[in-house]
């Protein structure tokens, strides 16, 4: 984030605390082992399609966070279609949540940083499976999502190349568009 055009009094932009967001800048370029997190969930099958994710604590910034807070409880399931009972949403449009969710926040805060206003942020996604590739039936078709889709609106004075490039900042986008390497153990008892 640049400081170029940086609000001249501290204060808020997008909800974002300025001040903080640069105390937090400056503190990460002066010690960059600030920077690294490290985020867990521990997740149980309930039966059929249902999972059940909590989510609890936390490393970053050499510490660990919200060790004696709420955990975080997230539940997952599939509609009758894909013979579910449709309690919660599917894993997929989990994804969707959560590009949007990153890609949103990373709009705010690269705004917020750069003196831009934001009255408004929406979106509509949408990914297409198919599953001949999760069902073993072609190999030719991938498993996951073949396309994903991402409409944005923002209501703001800047340009929109400008909010393209706050949003090419978010982490999960560069996550979900560029392969993150997943070390996959499986052990059973």
């Amino acid at each position: 984030m640049s400081q170029a055009n940086a609000l001249a009094q501290p204060g808020r932009v997008n909800g974002v605390d300025v001040g903080a967001l640069f105390n937090v800048i400056k503190a990460i370029q002066a010690d960059p082992g600030l920077a690294r997190f490290n985020f867990r969930a521990s997740n149980q099958w309930q039966g059929c399609e249902k999972t059940r994710t909590t989510i609890k604590d936390f490393t970053g910034a050499r510490q660990t966070h919200r060790s004696n807070g709420p955990s975080f409880v997230v539940d997952s399931g599939e509609p009758p279609v894909l013979l579910g009972e449709d309690r919660a949403p599917n894993a997929g449009e989990y994804l969707l949540h959560t590009l949007a969710s990153c890609i949103t926040t990373s709009i705010a805060y690269h705004a917020a940083a750069n003196a831009v206003e934001i009255e408004a942020i929406d979106s509509d996604l949408e990914g297409d499976v198919d599953l001949r590739g999760f069902l073993g039936l072609s190999s030719d078709v991938r498993k996951g999502f073949s396309d994903i889709r991402v409409r944005m609106r923002v209501k703001t004075d800047a340009r929109a190349n400008r909010i393209r490039e706050f949003a090419s900042m978010s982490p999960m986008l560069e996550m979900v568009s560029k392969a993150t390497p997943v070390a996959l153990e499986i052990e059973t008892y």
